[in-house]
């Protein structure tokens, strides 16, 4: 098998720091030595700021917004997503830190 894809669905939630540093270590890993594109779907807005170069918000089983992952964070357009960012703990969001390569 040769996949393009690697579909990843909370693949961090309810672990620790420290396990979750880990978990996407190694997804970034397999990311790189494959060339897969990752679809990561989590409601944990840190993970997604530090993993994700675009982001989709959904709410309700419909995307309200998309785009780059600084863009959506800098300036949100749907209400639904401002409330969302505005419910996040901290703001203090680190982008990028696994760049695209």
């Amino acid at each position: 098998m040769d996949p393009e894809i690697l579909i990843a669905d909370e693949p961090v939630s309810a672990l620790d720091v420290s396990v979750q540093a880990q978990v996407l270590e190694l997804i970034d890993d397999a990311r790189k030595r494959f060339n897969l594109a990752v679809l990561f779907i989590t409601h944990d807005l840190r993970v997604t700021a530090q993993v994700c170069d675009r982001i989709a918000v959904m709410h309700k089983g419909e995307v309200v917004e998309e785009g780059s992952t600084a863009a959506v964070f800098a300036a949100p357009k749907h209400d639904y997503t401002r409330a969302l960012f505005d419910s996040a703990p901290g703001r203090n969001f680190q982008f990028g830190k696994f760049d695209a390569d």
